[in-house]
C-alpha cells in the first residue's frame, strides 16, 4: 500500500498505468547488471526495488563481472564490463562524457552504460524515471552528461542538531549517535540525491563551529560518508578559518604563518586517512561575524589559497562564499563584486568562489549577480537557496524552478550575446574549470523531509536543473507531478497550476516590481517595510525600498550608487534606462516617482495596488484548484495540503494591507 505522509518522495515506483505495466513487462524479461563496486551493488538493489512494482510478472536479475547481450533484456554496465560483441553493438560516439550516461535500444533489449559507475548510477534513475513518467522505451538514443561538474546541497545545519533557515524539524544527521548507529534515514536521502544526481553534501552550518574538525567529529563525519559513497556522494565540512587558533591552540590562524599552515596539513591528512573521498572544505570567511584573513591584512584569494594548497594533493577543493557586505560600500548590492572582481586569476585552480543568485540575499526575485560573467579567470559555483528563507519558509507552496530558470536563462552578453548565466556555468568534461551549483538545503527531520508535501519539488528541481540547465520548469514540474502524485489527471493538472504559477503569485503578493528585503527582522517571515530593528542600517527594509513623498525603489543608476556599471553592456545601459529596465527589476534600479506610467498605462502609486491585489487573488486560485480535487485525494494528503495554501492565502492578504497601507501613504504625501 502507498505510503501517505511522503516519506517516499518521487521514489514510490507507482506503476503509470495497467496499460503501461504491460507493455514494460513484455519487454523486460531479464536484468543483467554488472558485479564491482557498491555504487553498482546500489544500481542492481534499485533495480530490483523498483520492478517490483512497475513490472507485473517475475523476472530474473543477474550479476556478472562482464555483461553480454541478451534478448528481451535490460542490460546494465560501465563501457569497461561490457563484453567485445556488446561493445560492436553500441552505435558509434554514443558515449556520454565524465560522469554521464548513454540508453539505448539494442534489437529488442535496452543497454544503460556510461563511463563510470557513477554514470550508470544516473542513467539506471532516468531510465526508471521513464517507467514511473509512463514513456515509451523502445527505440531509445539517449546521451546525457552533467551541466556542471559538482552539485552540492548545503546543509545548514547545528551540531546541536538545529537547522538555521530549516523549516522541516531538526538536522538529519544524529550526532550524538554517531558513529557507532547510523540512522537509516542517511540511506534514503542519499538515494533520493543520486536520483537527480547531486554528487556532494556540505554536512554543516556555514556559521560552522570549529569542533566539527575534532577528532571525534571526523570519524562521526566518516560514518555518514560511508553511506553516501554507495551513491557518489562526496561529503564536505564548513570550517572556522580561525580553526588553528580556537581548535589547535596557535596564537594566530593568519595564513601566511607556517605553524598555521601546518596546522590545516596535519588536520587534512588526519580527515583523509578515515575519508579517502572527502570533498574538501566550504568557507563563510570575513562575513557576519565570520572570522576571515582580512584581520591579517591578507586579501580573500590569500586565505582560500592557503586551504587550497593542503587540499590539493588529495583531489580536494575550497569552496569560498562571496557573501560579504559593509566595510566602506554604501550599496551593499556592490559589495561582493568590488572585493572579488579585483581577485580574478589569483585563485588556485582547486578554489571556487561561491556566489548568491543574486547581489542581496535570496529575495523572492533579484537580478542576477554581476560576478557571473565578471571573474572568467576564476571557479565559479552558484549558490541558490532551497529552503524558502524569504518566501514564506515551510509555509507557503512556492515552486522555485521558474526563478532559477529567469536566472540561468539571464544574457550577461560577457563574451557577447548568448552569454548566459548558465552557458558560463556549465563545463565540458575536459574543461579544467570547476563548476558547480550549490543549494542551501529544505531538507529536516521530518517524515516528509521539506515541511510540506510540496516543497520536495524544489529539492528535486534543483537536481535536476544542476543536471541539465535547458530543462524547462514545465517539464521539471511535469516529472516530480507523476512520480510524487501519480498519473490522475485531475490530480495533476491540479498540482502543476499550483507548481506552475505559485512564483508569481508569490512575487506579486510580497514584492511587486522587485521591492526587495521588507521583512521581518531577523526571522524573515511577514510583512515590515517600517521596521527600523537591527544594528546595521543595510539590515533595515527602509535602506531598500527608500519610500518618500517623491517616490519608491533604490537608485542605482549611473545617477545613484552606479551598481549598472557592474554589469557588461548592453546589460548595464539596459538597467541604467527606466524606460528600458524590465518592470520585474524596476524598483532594485531605480527611485521611481509616484506618477510615474508604467507599460500597463497605470501609475507607479496604481500598480502597487493592482500587483499586490492580483497577488492575493492568485493565492486564492492556487487554493481553489487545490479544492477542486479533493475527491481524487486520500484525507490525509488532501488536508495537509490545504492547511499550507489556507496559510498562504491569509499571509497573502497580510503582505497587501501590511504594505499597500505603508507605501500608499507616502504617495498621498503623509509622513
Amino acid at each position: 500500500m502507498k505510503r501517505t505522509d511522503g516519506y517516499e518522495l518521487w521514489l514510490s515506483y507507482s506503476p503509470y498505468s495497467e496499460s503501461m505495466t504491460k507493455k514494460y513487462s513484455a519487454k523486460i524479461k531479464n536484468v543483467y547488471t554488472a558485479l564491482g563496486s557498491e555504487i553498482l551493488d546500489a544500481v542492481s538493489d534499485e533495480i530490483e526495488l523498483a520492478f517490483s512494482s512497475l513490472l507485473d510478472t517475475n523476472f530474473l536479475l543477474e550479476r556478472s563481472n562482464t555483461v553480454k547481450f541478451s534478448n528481451s533484456s535490460l542490460l546494465i554496465a560501465p563501457y569497461d564490463h561490457l563484453d567485445e560483441d556488446l561493445c560492436a553493438r553500441l552505435p558509434s560516439d554514443t558515449l556520454p562524457e565524465g560522469d554521464g550516461y548513454s540508453i539505448h535500444t539494442i534489437q529488442d533489449s535496452i543497454l544503460i552504460t556510461g563511463l563510470t559507475e557513477k554514470g550508470i548510477l544516473y542513467g539506471s534513475f532516468y531510465f526508471l524515471r521513464l517507467l514511473q513518467t509512463g514513456k515509451s522505451i523502445e527505440n531509445l538514443s539517449i546521451v546525457s552528461s552533467p551541466s556542471v561538474k559538482w552539485r552540492i546541497l548545503n546543509h545548514w545545519d547545528n551540531l546541536d542538531g538545529s537547522v538555521e533557515r530549516g523549516y522541516a524539524g531538526k538536522s538529519l544527521w544524529k550526532w550524538r549517535e554517531l558513529p557507532k548507529l547510523i540512522d537509516s534515514r542517511y540511506k534514503d536521502y542519499a538515494r533520493a540525491c543520486a536520483s537527480i544526481g547531486i554528487n556532494g553534501a556540505v554536512l554543516n552550518n556555514v556559521n560552522t563551529q570549529v569542533y566539527i574538525l575534532s577528532q571525534e567529529y571526523i570519524e562521526k563525519a566518516a560514518a555518514i560518508a560511508s553511506v553516501f559513497r554507495h551513491f557518489g556522494i562526496r561529503i564536505f565540512l564548513s570550517v572556522n578559518f580561525s580553526s588553528p587558533a580556537l581548535l589547535g591552540g596557535l596564537g594566530t590562524a593568519d595564513p601566511f604563518d607556517k605553524s598555521v599552515i601546518r596546522w590545516w596539513k596535519e588536520k587534512t591528512a588526519e580527515i583523509y586517512s578515515v575519508i579517502p573521498d572527502f570533498g574538501g572544505f566550504l568557507v563563510k570567511a570575513d562575513s557576519e561575524g565570520q572570522p576571515g584573513p582580512y584581520v591579517y591584512g591578507r586579501d580573500h584569494a590569500d586565505g582560500a589559497n592557503m586551504l587550497g594548497s593542503v587540499l590539493e594533493p588529495y583531489g580536494g577543493i575550497v569552496i569560498w562564499r562571496a557573501f560579504v557586505y559593509g566595510q566602506g560600500e554604501t550599496d551593499r548590492a556592490k559589495k561582493a563584486y568590488s572585493d572579488f572582481k579585483p581577485l580574478d586569476g589569483k585563485f588556485l585552480s582547486n578554489v571556487c568562489v561561491q556566489v548568491k543568485n543574486g547581489p542581496i540575499d535570496f529575495q523572492p526575485r533579484e537580478p542576477i549577480h554581476p560576478l557571473f560573467g565578471g571573474m572568467d579567470k576564476t571557479n565559479i559555483f552558484m549558490e541558490l537557496q532551497i529552503t524558502q528563507e524569504y518566501l514564506g519558509q515551510g509555509n507557503h507552496l512556492v515552486f522555485l524552478a521558474p526563478m532559477w530558470k529567469e536566472i540561468l536563462d539571464f544574457d550577461t552578453f560577457a563574451k557577447g550575446k548568448g552569454s548566459t548565466v548558465g552557458s558560463f556555468l556549465a563545463a565540458k568534461a575536459d574543461d579544467k574549470r570547476l563548476t558547480g551549483i550549490a543549494g542551501v538545503s529544505n531538507i529536516g527531520s521530518d517524515k516528509n523531509w521539506c515541511a510540506s508535501l510540496f516543497h520536495p519539488a524544489n529539492w528535486y528541481a534543483f537536481g535536476r536543473l544542476c543536471w541539465d540547465y535547458t530543462l524547462t520548469a514545465e517539464e521539471i514540474a511535469e516529472e516530480w507531478a507523476v512520480c510524487t502524485w501519480g498519473a490522475n489527471q485531475k490530480v495533476l493538472e491540479a498540482v502543476k497550476y499550483i507548481l506552475m504559477n505559485s512564483w508569481q503569485a508569490c512575487l506579486d503578493y510580497m514584492t511587486p516590481l522587485c521591492l526587495h528585503h521588507i521583512m521581518r527582522y531577523n526571522h524573515h517571515y511577514g510583512p515590515d517595510p517600517a521596521c527600523d530593528e537591527g544594528s546595521r542600517e543595510d539590515w533595515k527594509p527602509r535602506y531598500y525600498h527608500r519610500a518618500d513623498s517623491a517616490g519608491l525603489g533604490f537608485d542605482r543608476t549611473r545617477n545613484g550608487t552606479d551598481a549598472v556599471d557592474q554589469y557588461h553592456k548592453p546589460v548595464a545601459d539596459m538597467f541604467n534606462d527606466i524606460k528600458k529596465c524590465p518592470e520585474k527589476y524596476l524598483l532594485w534600479f531605480h527611485h521611481v516617482p509616484w506618477d510615474y506610467k508604467l507599460s500597463s498605462g497605470r501609475s507607479l502609486k496604481d500598480e502597487l495596488s493592482f500587483v499586490y491585489e492580483k497577488g492575493v487573488k492568485e493565492a486564492e486560485m492556487l487554493r481553489d484548484k487545490w479544492l477542486e480535487i479533493k475527491p481524487e485525494i486520500d484525507k490525509k494528503r488532501f488536508e495537509s495540503v490545504l492547511d499550507k495554501l489556507n496559510i498562504q492565502y491569509e499571509d497573502a492578504k497580510e503582505w497587501r494591507d501590511v504594505c499597500l497601507d505603508y507605501f500608499l501613504k507616502f504617495a498621498e504625501g503623509e509622513k
